[in-house]
């Protein structure tokens, strides 16, 4: 070791599943491995996405030797657009064919085409200021997965990304385990290690086993089959298309993500279509129903998802009916139980045949399991451990895996967004915790952390609002018309006229304790109305619906 610290800083994928992002620092400058999101969770209301808080990277945008991106999947690459909107400059970023394909479509829907974009092959090294990069070829549910190594003179870090040791992947190139053994015999100093599936036991099994399972399924299916799975699960959609090319039946391809990523994987020759096999959506209703896959977006019940539309019998183009057969070859990422399950209860309502995992194995997890977990550990040999991508659960089973193994204990860190990890010739310890959490995206803008907007949808949500427009003498202050009383959303409408009469009523008290106080700015009159009304309608309805209050004077 020589020396120098290296300095190893998530600021997402850690306590959590989705939004990852790692910070690897040494000498001053730094390399970012990984720019994820996560989707929201039911009680962000009227949040879209939710990005680490990549402050940290803002400040330090002159240090950043490049960005580098182990595949395709939104919650590794999702939050790429929006971190080169708020850098003052554009780092390059480095990734697999397919996934540097994938990034090029965000950047364009965002406009954003100056942004150097570098594909680069497994095996292959480059220099980035202090390190020396090299992508390590994995297999995980979408093609060109990779292992990031980036190696200093203290030592190399290898950050795994996601994986699992398939042996018969569907494109037949399994993870270059030589490789790894290889960094391992060199001498690996840190492993960040997917811990996704730290809590199955065992190994995986294939995703080239889901292929004859889907077949069965549709073979069994009289009417249309609707498949739902990741757009970006390539391997998955071929499969499908295989399945029903071999039962003859027409595939068509509903949701915008799901079109985008089949036509970049067609153009990379990772996804083929037997001739004619292909329509367009507003053919499926010309056809006969048992001639029909859909394949579709929405296995997580997104809320503006294909399928959840479908559910809802909002979609513009595909109407479910009785006969249908839904198929979720996907599992339900950890938090997104609830919403896949009442689409699932749509489903049902609808009439549709609906098959999940649960009911045929149709899904084979890109993550590996705790066997493949104690592979990895054994491969590379590290010599210290930092379980990431996975919840707190998790992140304690793979260091409990790492124990198992033979690291010492002592030299697994269990950490957390924000905590860097400190390395130098003396060991590993950590640091100062820096700024971390989240950002919300609202539409296309990005917001601060701060809860102050959710906690007012919340209210609202729950209690509705009531609005009182107060008129008030300038000279006096007192009211000089009636207020005005709006609500929306507010659950007592049996008490409707006489509750809002008795509002009318304490806003003239309200003004009138104001004025005998000789309070007469409009800011001060609108805060004592706003406490006066909120106890008023707490007294009476035992409910917070948000009070705003607005004093007009004449």
């Amino acid at each position: 070791m020589s020396g120098g610290v290296l300095r190893v800083l998530p600021l997402g994928g850690l306590g959590e599943i989705g939004k990852n992002m790692t910070v690897v620092e040494y000498r001053g400058r730094i390399v970012v491995v990984d720019t994820g999101l996560r989707f929201p969770t039911t009680d962000m209301l009227g949040i879209d996405l939710v990005l680490p808080d990549f402050g940290y990277l803002r400040d330090r945008a002159a240090d950043i030797e490049g960005i580098v991106v182990t595949h395709g999947h939104e919650d590794h690459l999702g939050a790429l657009p929006w971190v080169m909107r708020e850098l003052d400059r554009s780092p390059p970023v480095y990734g697999g064919r397919l996934t540097m394909a994938m990034a090029r479509s965000k950047l364009d829907e965002h406009k954003l085409r100056d942004v150097p974009l570098d594909d680069m092959r497994p095996g292959e090294e480059l220099e980035l200021g202090p390190f020396r990069l090299e992508l390590v070829h994995m297999t995980h549910s979408i093609p060109d997965s990779c292992a990031v190594a980036l190696t200093t003179e203290l030592g190399t870090v290898l950050v795994t990304g996601d994986y699992k040791f398939d042996q018969t992947p569907v494109d037949g190139l399994p993870a270059d385990v030589s490789r790894l053994a290889e960094l391992g015999r060199q001498g690996v100093l840190l492993l960040c290690g997917d811990s996704t599936n730290a809590d199955r036991s065992g190994f995986s099994p294939s995703e080239r086993d889901v292929g004859p399972r889907l077949q069965e399924v549709f073979a069994r299916a009289p009417g249309r089959i609707i498949v739902t799975s990741f757009a970006s699960n390539i391997h998955r959609v071929q499969q499908v298309i295989d399945a029903a090319a071999r039962l003859g039946r027409k595939v068509s391809l509903v949701g915008r993500s799901m079109r985008k990523n089949v036509n970049i994987g067609r153009s990379l020759g990772h996804i083929e279509f037997p001739e004619g096999a292909l329509i367009p959506p507003q053919e499926v209703e010309d056809w006969p129903d048992e001639k029909i896959v859909v394949i579709s977006t929405g296995s997580q019940g997104e809320p503006l998802s294909a399928l959840r539309r479908m559910a809802h019998n909002d979609h513009r183009m595909i109407k479910l009916h009785r006969g249908d057969t839904v198929v979720f070859s996907a599992t339900p990422i950890p938090g997104n139980e609830r919403a896949v399950n009442e689409t699932v209860d749509r489903l049902f309502h609808i009439g549709c045949e609906v098959i999940t995992s649960r009911d045929a194995p149709i899904h084979a997890s890109g993550h590996g399991y705790a066997e493949e977990l104690k592979l990895m550990l054994n491969l590379v040999k590290p010599r210290y451990v930092m379980p990431v991508h996975g919840d707190h659960k998790r992140i304690r089973l793979h260091g409990q895996l790492a124990d198992a193994v033979g690291i010492d204990p002592e030299d697994v860190f269990r950490g957390e967004n924000g905590l860097p990890l400190e390395i130098d010739a003396g060991g590993a310890r950590y640091g100062e915790p820096e700024q971390s959490g989240m950002i919300f995206v609202d539409g296309v803008d990005i917001g601060d952390p701060a809860d102050v907007a959710l906690r007012d949808r919340r209210m609202l949500s729950g209690d509705g609002i009531f609005i009182v427009v107060a008129t008030v003498s300038e000279q006096s202050g007192a009211s000089v018309v009636p207020p005005e009383v709006i609500f929306r959303g507010v659950p007592f409408v049996e008490q409707a006229d006489s509750l809002v009469e008795e509002i009318r009523h304490e806003v003239e008290r309200s003004l009138a304790r104001a004025a005998n106080d000789g309070v007469r700015e409009i800011d001060m009159l609108q805060q004592e109305l706003h406490d006066d009304l909120a106890a008023f309608v707490y007294d009476r309805l035992r409910r917070r619906p948000m009070v705003l209050p607005v004093v007009v004077e004449v």
